[in-house]
C-alpha cells in the first residue's frame, strides 16, 4: 500500500477545507479537517465540473458553491440534490504533522 502526500495537517483550516494536487493527480483532492480528524475526497463535484474545495463545510457536509448539492465529507455519499453520485474518498493518517492519502 503506497501513501500520497497531502499537505502539512495545519494548512488545514479547522472545520475546514483546502485543495491539494498531489504529483501524478489530474485533478485536486479536498483535504477537511473536521473535529473528529482528517478526511479527502476528490474535490470535483459529481453533478458539475467545480471545485468542492470553493464550497461551505458545515456540520461534516461539503456544499457544492454552484448549485447548492452536498456531500457527506466522511463517506462521500451525496446529501443534497442536484448530486446524486458519490465522491471517492481516501483515507487519511498523519505523520509527524503531515497527512498522507492511502493509494490502494
Amino acid at each position: 500500500m503506497n501513501s500520497i502526500y497531502l499537505c502539512k495537517a495545519g494548512d488545514v483550516p479547522e472545520n475546514g477545507v483546502i485543495q491539494v494536487t498531489p504529483p501524478g493527480f489530474d485533478d485536486g483532492i479536498a483535504v477537511y479537517r473536521l473535529e473528529d480528524g482528517f478526511y479527502a475526497t476528490d474535490d470535483m463535484c459529481t453533478h458539475a465540473l467545480v471545485s468542492l474545495s470553493g464550497g461551505e463545510v458545515e456540520d461534516g457536509v461539503i456544499f457544492c458553491p454552484l448549485h447548492g448539492g452536498a456531500f457527506d465529507i466522511r463517506t462521500g455519499a451525496a446529501t443534497e440534490f442536484p448530486c446524486t453520485r458519490a465522491l471517492k474518498t481516501y483515507a487519511v493518517e498523519e505523520r509527524d504533522g503531515s497527512l498522507f492519502a492511502r493509494a490502494d
